[in-house]
């Protein structure tokens, strides 16, 4: 058997790109891209073929050890053809990932979504370990979930199942990246919290997050958790609101499929405690009592490496 898979791992801020042993699930090398600028199928794919380029020259791993690239994207997947349908924090729809990379490096590729491998990697070698019944929900650029049911991811009949992201939490609400007004994302990912923060800064409100800030550059989760220790009032103020919104979100979740864990992960989990302390809290304080008793809630344990750890193990998935 081949000793290593390379897993990577495309979201609407980095692409993160990793060799990984699938023995043990340790990523040997990484290379990362950033994409927030830069977005489009043409960016996306030079830069994905520029990381992998990257890896393999730093890792010196012996390309026939190599099994397979597999690939986990932000949006909805067509699994079996390997292509992206929509991803709109990537600005890529209808792109033939699958053809494009295999084509370019002449190695099997699998694709998938990206909260999907992140519920891989955690299955096997992190917070889901020995559980076959929870959701993974992840908190970046947008919010993302999956659902796992005895030991199986349900993809749904159209394979897009659990875009939480993209239940309807206004009516009438903000408009989202997919088009759509009132997505639970365009109230909960730390994409919102910035939006809300811009806009407050812009209409005179002070804020200590200014000090972090440089021209051109975005609010990071780092800079909202920096805030957060300093005390400050918007900061604060603007996840609080996301919590609310997110636990409204997490608690539809508990009542409806009725898991018995919930992963939570993704950058802004990771950096902000306050964040993620506040909206377990008020998920189980708004789920209904029996499944609110019994729910068990864990960060994720893999960090940043939950989908190159999960993309990597694509191919067992889909074969």
């Amino acid at each position: 058997m081949k000793k290593y898979s390379v897993g990577v791992d495309l979201g609407g801020t980095k692409i993160l790109i990793g060799l990984v042993d699938k023995q043990s699930g340790n990523v040997l090398c990484h290379v990362k891209k950033k994409t927030k600028k830069q977005k489009g199928s043409e960016n996306i794919l030079k830069k994905l073929t520029e990381g992998i380029e990257e890896l393999f020259e730093e890792s010196k791993v012996n390309f026939d050890e190599i099994s397979s690239i597999g690939v986990g994207a932000a949006g909805q997947i067509d699994r079996e053809n390997g292509i992206i349908i929509g991803a709109p924090n990537l600005d890529c729809f209808d792109l033939d990932i699958k053809k494009f990379l295999s084509d370019r490096f002449n190695l099997p590729v699998f694709v998938g979504n990206d909260v999907e491998i992140a519920a891989i990697g955690e299955m096997k070698f992190g917070a889901g370990k020995g559980c076959d019944d929870f959701v993974c929900v992840f908190v970046g650029t947008g919010v993302g979930s999956s659902i796992v049911k005895d030991g199986k991811i349900i993809y749904g009949a159209t394979g897009t199942a659990g875009e939480i992201g993209h239940i309807i939490v206004d009516l009438n609400g903000r408009q989202c990246a997919c088009g759509a007004h009132g997505c639970l994302e365009a109230y909960a990912s730390r994409s919102a919290i910035e939006t809300r923060i811009e806009g407050a800064l812009k209409k005179g409100r002070l804020s200590c997050i200014k000090d972090y800030l440089e021209p051109g550059k975005a609010i990071t989760s780092s800079m909202i958790q920096k805030s957060i220790e300093r005390e400050d009032e918007l900061v604060i103020q603007c996840v609080t609101e996301a919590s609310e919104y997110l636990s409204g979100g997490i608690a539809s979740i508990i009542n409806f499929i009725n898991p018995k864990l919930i992963i939570l992960g993704g950058g802004l989990i990771e950096a902000v405690d306050y964040f993620y302390q506040k909206t377990i809290k008020k998920a189980r304080a708004k789920s209904l009592p029996v499944p609110a008793s019994k729910i068990e809630f864990k960060k994720a344990a893999l960090g940043d490496y939950s989908g190159v750890i999960g993309a990597a193990f694509l191919e067992e998935r889909i074969l």
